[in-house]
């Protein structure tokens, strides 16, 4: 019974596992100083699988879930974007810009090459 009970856990982790990544409580407040060791940073809406709205702090290899509404976060957040995972995207404009940045390189390549 115990090892049935097991394999469902991670056949349910295997299908959803957003939801076993959702911040089901958030603090109101950040401890000084915690900001400067967030590694990177997540935004949690509360659409879909998970049920709060919540920032998820990475730190050191932990997660640490957060109000968005706190102002000292908000400031925070905005001057570190660049620590917001980047999702890649597949689309059409994309590998335009990839094709078009190689000719470039290509051309001034040769262009230097020239005596």
């Amino acid at each position: 019974s115990a090892g049935l009970g097991l394999n469902l856990t991670r056949v349910i982790k295997s299908l959803f596992p957003e939801a076993f990544n959702c911040c089901t409580k958030i603090s109101e407040e950040i401890p000084r100083g915690i900001l400067r060791r967030v590694e990177r940073f997540e935004i949690q809406k509360h659409d879909g699988l998970c049920h709060l709205h919540a920032v998820i702090l990475h730190i050191e290899g932990r997660k640490f879930c957060v109000s968005p509404r706190i102002k000292r976060l908000k400031k925070w957040m905005k001057k570190n974007k660049h620590k917001i995972p980047r999702k890649k995207h597949h689309g059409r404009k994309h590998r335009r810009t990839k094709i078009l940045k190689k000719k470039k390189e290509r051309i001034n390549g040769n262009m230097k090459q020239a005596p």
